[in-house]
């Protein structure tokens, strides 16, 4: 495949490489090279041109709950806590119907196609049918993507509440026949958080994390009562994150903890040698009245962040919208922290893209060696009036750019179209 275009990428947190008028190589999902002029070997070889269209890499959404997509945008007056007992807990108990959930599945799967997510770690719910649907779906899509059944044995509703012993079962067969059907979903260990986790639970999906060398996502330091609430509940340890520690839920450069706002210098010393990925979701942040993360303090003590949609805490899917979103609540927090420098859309576009990547492997870049993901973005037509800068393009695209400028994404080397109709 060869692509001709306008490519930027952002290999690093503070550069952005720009390359006009440029040829993407790719053989198979692996990119080639990226050349100024066509090497004489491909002469004679198709070219995609598309013409003056900016070309960045696709975006990785690495928290997103995929059963509460169709509540995103709802209730959004009350603290998390409550919200989640409100909204969402009710939703989710819906799942257990297959029907009802592959209806949903798929219409989720579309959003995040139409709005550039290429790759994604997903919450399911604690059941087991519906969690395998929407990983045999996303195979089907052309999308990449980990997904998680959901782990509760405790402080939850009825409906939402499994045995210890079945919750361990249905995760381990889940594991196995991903590996064995799958090719481009695996699977994701998805302890809810540490309230909804008993000791034995937490102790078993460790053991199984270990024994299948597994990545964990969960959700860790998102709220001064969530954070009270483990406090009592595992007295004798001291902080969140090493009650995730002590139950081997912090699996060396496997882990994912959504949201980490409010961390002790411990805590982020232990996750730092964990080189756990923490994601930042400005939206849910400010939705359900969590705080804000200290997103440029993090970068600079180390450790590994990205950006991601939280979907429904955030109210939307869309990336671009999470991108220029932590830019500017990154602002917010300056005008009170003027010590902790805010952070460039430039540099949100690196954490929704080659940062968050990252947890896939070669992904996020346009250089050789990684896999080709790519989203072919064309301007609005008022933005065609003005002559701009391919940067200045990308950032109109970040702040108010949507489905309808996205003219092809390329997934693992292959155009992927609209996978439900």
């Amino acid at each position: 495949m060869i692509l001709k275009g306008n490519f930027i990428w952002a290999p690093e947190l503070d550069r952005l490489e720009v390359r006009e008028h440029a040829y993407l190589v790719s053989e198979g999902e692996k990119i080639v090279g990226l050349y100024d002029q066509l090497p004489p070997e491909y002469a004679g070889q198709p070219v995609t041109d598309w013409g003056e269209a900016v070309i960045i890499p696709g975006f990785n959404d690495m928290h997103i709950h995929a059963p509460q997509f169709v509540n995103r945008g709802i209730g959004y007056d009350v603290r998390l806590l409550e919200w989640l007992e409100t909204y969402t807990f009710p939703l989710e108990a819906r799942y257990r119907d297959t029907a009802f959930a592959e209806q949903v599945w798929k219409r989720f799967l579309n959003r995040l196609w139409a709005t550039g997510t290429l790759r994604f770690s997903a919450f399911a719910t604690i059941h087991k049918d519906a969690a395998w649907r929407l990983m045999e779906l996303t195979e089907q899509a052309g999308l990449r993507a980990l997904v998680g059944k959901v782990n509760m044995d405790r402080n939850s509703p009825d409906d939402l509440r499994e045995t210890t012993e079945q919750s361990l079962a249905d995760t381990e067969e889940l594991i196995c026949r991903s590996r064995e059907e799958l090719k481009h979903v695996g699977f994701i260990l998805t302890p809810r958080f540490v309230p909804s986790t008993t000791a034995k639970l937490m102790d078993g999906l460790g053991q199984l994390g270990e024994k299948y060398d597994v990545p964990v996502q969960s959700h860790l330091s998102e709220n001064p009562s969530e954070i009270q609430w483990v406090k009592e509940l595992h007295p004798d340890i001291p902080t969140y994150t090493q009650v995730y520690e002590n139950f081997g839920l912090l699996r060396k450069d496997k882990t994912i903890m959504a949201h980490a706002i409010y961390l002790s210098d411990g805590e982020q010393d232990i996750l730092r040698e964990k080189h756990v990925l923490l994601t930042h979701c400005p939206f849910s942040n400010s939705n359900v009245s969590s705080g804000v993360m200290p997103l440029r303090k993090d970068l600079e003590e180390g450790l590994w962040c990205c950006v991601a949609s939280d979907v429904a805490g955030g109210h939307t899917a869309a990336m671009n919208r999470s991108v220029t979103a932590a830019a500017a609540l990154s602002k917010v927090n300056w005008l009170s922290h003027p010590e902790q420098r805010h952070l460039k859309v430039t540099e949100t576009f690196y954490l929704a893209t080659r940062a968050s990547g990252a947890f896939f492997g070669q992904v996020g870049c346009f250089e050789p060696g990684f896999d080709l993901d790519a989203l072919v973005i064309t301007p609005d037509p008022v933005d065609d009036l003005l002559e701009r800068t391919p940067v200045e393009r990308l950032e109109q695209f970040l702040y108010d750019g949507d489905d309808r400028h996205i003219a092809a994404r390329y997934c693992g080397g292959a155009l992927v179209e609209q996978p439900f109709r």
